[in-house]
């Protein structure tokens, strides 16, 4: 018997049913193995030498491949095929040597990017070795997040400064701050626009002022209404006519997106389907399991050549041969540390057979099947017509664009962030000399905008530009600044730092500088690639990082907290007072920020002659109710588990759920609990089922909660209005099917309760 490992156990029955009889497949579900939670555990005067332990709940898991391995003829590590698969593939095989039960049994790692038989039996053909350039990427990745939190947190515990830094959280958290403080210190500027209305026969369509006096018409060329004002009477109103000037035909053509990559699947999820990074790793992770799609951690945008043959077939039967072009469409990787033996995030079979899944990865699944489909398709082909109005002073520029040819647009168009993607106008046949009649001026006002905060679209986009971060961790990031609270997101998706983050930014920025330096960071991940493609050994690559770190930490420890507190408050003295004094409304004195163990917020110098205190808020620091106690804080807390199971705390306490089923668990917390555990928890409360929190209803201040089984299956409740639901919906869709129901319906659903 062949006994095989991968990390998921929905991957395991899939592989299971492909290998048939001879071979056992069992899950490790995820890491096995972690650092000692303990000051010491990598040794940084010894080599970095590094002390492991089995993970909390992990025990049963390694028993229960230790007792098959007993039956077993050879062993085959399957985890996943990027930097942390190979690192769970050496812990388990590090783990059964130390064991003793390896020997006469040879040991393979085989990897593959599509759970498909063809490519998992492809794989067990050409086994190979773990590959020790990834797992020393991986150890020196591991080591450096250990001793920055094991350096720095406790300095930020010790003043209540924060709850972590990290490598890559702390840069992101300092880009949202950045950003805010760009928003705070905009000053707009007025500018004018005019647009003539213009009318050839029955048609009319609009232009825009491009010259006047023969001077060119710019963005902030009219300054401000006098100036409007004096063009206008120059120009004299109403017009009665002007003429075609110039006119200029050309062809554009539009080529389709490149497949998806992890980082451009988020951007788009958050786009099309307004999904959170975690949310659609999430369900990219269930599609990849059911061996739908191809491996969803991945920076490559190329395609196998099968693949490209599958769909370019696909497109000449669905679409016809004018939408194929007449060689396959090759798209460059972007990053400059892709592995291009990878693929970009794809189907794993292009017929017309709709796969039998719902919800999130259905939604997921269309996504990745258009983009597919879109990339290998002819480019979409445009008309377009800029014409030239002119009158005696003045000469107007409209253009009008017309698609000529769908393309790949039949199928898939790309969103763009923070613009309309340039809508199709058009205009009437035109000729020059032709007669335009001008019926009306509109002079418009405009400001110049700051610019837009951060959506988690726009945030990975800009990780990614900067080399900040890899496929693996955009969603973790993301996540990770909102559960520590230092960003919160508005009903626009949009990041704004909390008091808290901009507490640890403002820190950060002074003392730990390189931390937070996009390109010292960016040169981190660069490090780390080059040990992963063996052109740097791990020693030499800590060392580079750890050294300068040190430094830093050491030098962080005996400032004083008041020093640390002016820094603060130099950073953060246009966020809190604007433009205006920070004096104390009591006493007159010189309000700053304050730490306690609730988090910053302003106080008076003068303390405890005065006792003036002004909570810390993102909306215009209004003032507020005292800081929540821990057990408000920890109300909202979720923890994702893997394969779909979470840990969460709610009104009745801590529990956790598989989106169907929840059960209490009121005996851990957000660090006891494992899979394994909820696991079983969840096997022995199948029949009766706690209200889950979705949030609150902002058209009537009612909480909504989802019930996952009740006496006609599951539904959502809210203000003694229920709605009956498949599966546990987000609170946009909740707080919809709640405020629609129709009237009588929630009249009766009054009655009965």
């Amino acid at each position: 018997m062949n006994l095989l490992i991968v990390e998921s156990p929905s991957k395991a029955k899939t592989i299971e049913k492909y290998l048939g009889k001879g071979w056992r497949v069992i899950a490790s579900v995820g890491h096995v193995r972690d650092l000692v939670p303990e000051n010491g555990s990598v040794d940084t005067e010894n080599n970095f030498e590094m002390r492991w332990q089995i993970m909390p709940g992990k025990e049963k898991q390694i028993k229960l491949i230790t007792d098959e391995l007993k039956k077993a003829d050879a062993v085959y590590l399957a985890s996943d095929p990027d930097r942390e698969g190979e690192a769970i593939a050496w812990h388990i095989l590090d783990i059964l040597r130390a064991k003793k039960l390896l020997a006469g049994k040879p040991v393979y790692r085989v990897a593959f990017h599509e759970i498909t038989k063809k490519a998992v039996l492809a794989a067990i053909e050409s086994p190979r070795e773990i590959d020790q350039n990834l797992v020393d990427a991986y150890l020196v990745r591991r080591a450096l997040d250990y001793l920055i939190g094991f350096g720095i947190s406790p300095l930020l515990w010790r003043r209540n400064l924060g709850k972590s830094a990290g490598r890559v959280q702390s840069v992101a958290v300092k880009l949202v701050v950045d950003r805010e403080r760009e928003i705070e210190s905009f000053k707009p500027i007025e500018y004018w626009s005019l647009t003539a209305r213009c009318k050839t026969g029955a048609d009319e369509f609009d232009a825009a002022l491009s010259r006047f006096d023969g001077e060119k018409i710019e963005k902030l060329t009219i300054a401000n209404k006098p100036h409007m004002d004096e063009i206008l009477s120059a120009i004299g109103q109403p017009i009665i006519s002007g003429s075609v000037s110039n006119i200029e035909k050309k062809k554009i053509s539009r080529r389709p997106a490149a497949p998806f990559t992890t980082s451009t699947l988020q951007q788009e999820a958050a786009r099309k389907l307004y999904f959170s990074s975690k949310r659609t790793m999430s369900a990219a992770q269930k599609l990849y399991e059911q061996g739908l799609i191809t491996y969803m951690r991945t920076d490559a945008t190329n395609l196998s050549a099968d693949a490209i043959g599958d769909i370019r077939q696909y497109i000449t039967a669905t679409y016809g041969d004018k939408f194929v072009p007449k060689n396959a469409n090759i798209y460059v990787t972007k990053s400059k540390n892709a592995q291009e033996a990878h693929e970009a995030i794809r189907p794993t079979h292009f017929d017309s057979a709709t796969p039998a899944i719902d919800g999130d990865e259905a939604r997921l699944y269309d996504l990745i099947w258009k983009r597919t489909i879109a990339c290998q398709m002819t480019n979409a082909e445009f008309d377009s017509v800029a014409v030239d109005i002119s009158t005696p002073r003045a000469v107007f520029h409209s253009v009008g664009t017309t698609r000529t040819f769908d393309g790949f647009m039949r199928v898939y168009t790309e969103d763009r962030d923070d613009s309309d993607d340039g809508k199709e106008a058009k205009l009437p046949a035109l000729n020059i000399g032709d007669k335009i009649d001008i019926i009306n001026l509109n002079p418009e006002q405009h400001f110049t905008q700051p610019p837009a905060r951060y959506t988690e679209a726009s945030l990975v986009k800009k990780l990614e530009e900067l080399g900040i971060g890899r496929p693996s961790t955009y969603a973790t990031i993301m996540s990770t600044i909102v559960d520590r609270k230092y960003v919160e997101q508005d009903r626009q998706r949009r990041f704004h730092p909390t008091a808290g983050g901009w507490v640890i930014a403002s820190y950060l920025a002074k003392y730990f500088t390189d931390l937070v330096d996009v390109n010292f960071t960016a040169k981190t991940e660069d490090m780390l690639d080059d040990v992963s493609n063996g052109k740097t050994e791990k020693i030499p690559a800590l060392n580079t990082f750890w050294t300068p770190t040190q430094t830093m930490i050491s030098g962080a420890r005996d400032i004083k907290t008041t020093e640390i507190i002016d820094e603060i408050n130099a950073f953060m003295h246009q966020h809190l007072f604007g433009d205006g004094e920070n004096k104390c409304p009591k006493c007159g004195g010189t309000l700053g920020i304050k730490l306690s163990k609730y988090g910053a917020f302003i106080g008076c110098a003068n303390y405890p002659k005065c006792d003036y205190t002004k909570r810390l808020s993102d909306d215009n620091n209004d003032d507020k109710k005292s800081p929540n106690t821990d057990a408000e804080k920890n109300k909202n807390t979720s923890v994702d588990l893997g394969d779909g199971i979470s840990f969460k705390i709610g009104r009745f306490g801590p529990y956790v759920t598989d989106g169907t089923r929840n059960a209490a668990a009121k005996q851990y917390t957000a660090d006891t609990i494992t899979i394994d555990i909820a696991r079983e928890i969840l096997a022995g409360n199948t029949k009766k089922s706690d209200p889950i929190e979705i949030g609150e209803n902002p058209t009537t201040g009612k909480m909504i909660y989802f019930y996952p089984t009740g006496r006609y299956g599951s539904y959502i409740s809210s203000d003694k209005v229920n709605v009956s639901v498949k599966e546990q919906p987000d609170l946009g869709k909740a707080i919809e099917l709640i405020n629609n129901k129709k009237p009588a319906a929630r009249k009766a659903a009054g009655k009965k309760k």
